[in-house]
């Protein structure tokens, strides 16, 4: 099994590298000069791959963060067609705040949340759903 070494220097986390001379495998620290040889010229690599849905994480006093961008939206729980206006933020117009899924994956492309300014509501971007819905009726 693979262990985690540290530099006896400076305490730093050791990589493996090849010393290409001697064709062993060595640790080496990135931050002092400090290698030494490795016990088990093995290398681990380890990728978890999470099936996790995607989530708006928190979504409390989104509307009120100025630096979240706005769309002209229209909400499917209040069903009002959310007008953007710039400088409109606390003015009584209604907008959407949106923002990307909060979860990294490698294989799926990003997913916008809309957060309604006026139910409060979090749903996600209507043209994904409709390409989603679409996708599933192709493999049936």
């Amino acid at each position: 099994m693979a262990s985690i070494s540290f530099c006896k220097e400076c305490n730093n986390l050791l990589y493996p590298r090849e010393d290409k001379v001697h064709h062993v495998l060595m640790y080496a620290c990135r931050n002092c000069p400090y290698e030494e040889e490795t016990h088990n010229p093995c290398v681990y690599k380890h990728d978890l791959i999470v099936a996790a849905k995607e989530t708006a994480g928190v979504t409390q006093d989104l509307e009120t963060d100025p630096t979240l961008p706005r769309s002209n939206i229209t909400c499917p729980r209040c069903h009002r067609t959310l007008v953007f206006q710039r400088h409109a933020l606390h003015s009584g117009h209604q907008e959407s705040v949106f923002f990307g899924d909060q979860g990294r994956r490698a294989q799926t492309s990003m997913t916008l949340f809309y957060n309604c300014t006026n139910c409060h509501r979090t749903f996600l971007d209507p043209k994904l759903t409709q390409r989603r819905k679409e996708q599933a009726a192709q493999q049936q």
